[in-house]
């Protein structure tokens, strides 16, 4: 079985080791063996749950929910539907977080296409153009 110094997967994740520490404190990162200089010695079972924590970290799924995910996932036949309703109520709530961001990046761009009529009536010396005139 191949296993992972604290260096290498913090370099594999760019993470720091006080964040893998406190993710095996927290209770995300179980049964982190050591070697007999009493380094942690971390497995492709490691790998596999940082890559879930990563990702529930990126998409806002709060510690608590993340420990509830991997206590389901220990006993699947008795948890497979909270399982199931756990990661379909945080697949909705992302999907509502991606409309409102898809928003947000419009105005953005109309905010953008504004300034650089802002820019151009500067340069032209002629009167500003309302930002209202912008929006969809």
């Amino acid at each position: 079985m191949k296993t992972y110094t604290i260096q290498e997967i913090t370099t594999l994740f760019s993470l720091s080791s006080s964040t893998l520490r406190y993710y095996e404190q927290a209770g995300l990162l179980p049964k982190v063996e050591r070697n007999s200089k009493k380094q942690r010695i971390y497995t492709q079972e490691h790998i596999c749950r940082i890559q879930s924590i990563l990702c529930f970290k990126r998409t806002g799924l709060p510690i608590s929910k993340m420990l509830k995910f991997f206590s389901y996932e220990s006993n699947l036949e008795n948890n497979i539907d909270n399982i199931i309703q756990l990661l379909s109520d945080h697949e909705v709530m992302l999907k509502v977080k991606i409309e409102e961001i898809q928003k947000d990046l419009l105005h953005i761009h109309q905010k953008i296409e504004y300034y650089h009529q802002v820019k151009q009536s500067f340069e032209e010396h002629i009167e500003p153009p309302c930002f209202h005139n912008f929006k969809s």
